[in-house]
């Protein structure tokens, strides 16, 4: 479903990722390892187009995403892409329900019942109301993975999804995203530097000075 093709990309003189190979099957989960500054954010944040390589393509279910226009790449992540980030990244002046229900605006939708359905799905009914201060930090990021599968799309992109959690909540987390992929075949790449969450996936590939090793 992804492949990676010599993938490069720069930040200024300073290579990131020198020359990234990766083919990841449809409804795979996929752990990528690796210590700080080892690349493997900007790797997610190439599959996720939210950023371009410099060199080397990406290809999605067949198609060239590198080549995309800006207006393409913004319809590819509205539509096929839910992301999970450590930081959880909710907008902090809007419920729970808003929050969750934001993909589906962003996409023209207005499917009320999808969103109570994922509200539920991740244990916070009865917080729709909430806003995100009024939650802890493991009720944050369920609200993080449920507007992540709102709109219902192909691929789970997770970054550090447990890095600001402790490890009993991390794993409640992580057993949630598990359970998601197990029932919908959803394909997830997941980031972390942290072997017990790793394991939770079916391969894990580790990435060291912008390079790839299984």
């Amino acid at each position: 479903m992804i492949r990676l093709d010599n993938v490069v990309k720069y930040y200024g003189d300073q290579p990131v990722l020198k020359g990234i190979n990766l083919e990841v099957r449809q409804g795979e989960f996929v752990s990528v390892m690796g210590s700080s500054g080892s690349g493997k954010s900007t790797l997610l944040n190439l599959i996720g187009g939210m950023d371009r390589p410099d060199r080397g393509t990406i290809t999605v279910s067949g198609e060239d995403i590198t080549g995309y226009r800006d207006e393409e790449l913004t319809r590819y992540r509205r539509t096929r892409i839910g992301f999970v980030f450590q930081f959880f990244n909710l907008l902090p002046n809007i419920t729970v329900f808003e929050n969750v229900a934001m993909p589906l605006l962003l996409n023209g939708r207005d499917d009320e019942d999808s969103v109570t359905k994922y509200i539920e799905r991740t244990g916070l009914k009865g917080k729709e109301e909430k806003y995100p201060y009024q939650l802890s930090g493991g009720e944050q990021q369920r609200v993080a993975i449920a507007r992540a599968l709102v709109h219902d799309p192909a691929i789970i992109l997770a970054d550090e999804p447990t890095g600001s959690l402790d490890s009993e909540t991390g794993r409640d987390i992580m057993d949630l995203i598990l359970r998601f992929m197990e029932e919908t075949e959803r394909t997830i790449i997941l980031v972390t530097h942290e072997l017990y969450i790793a394991e939770y996936a079916q391969r894990i590939v580790r990435i060291r000075d912008g390079m790839l090793t299984e």
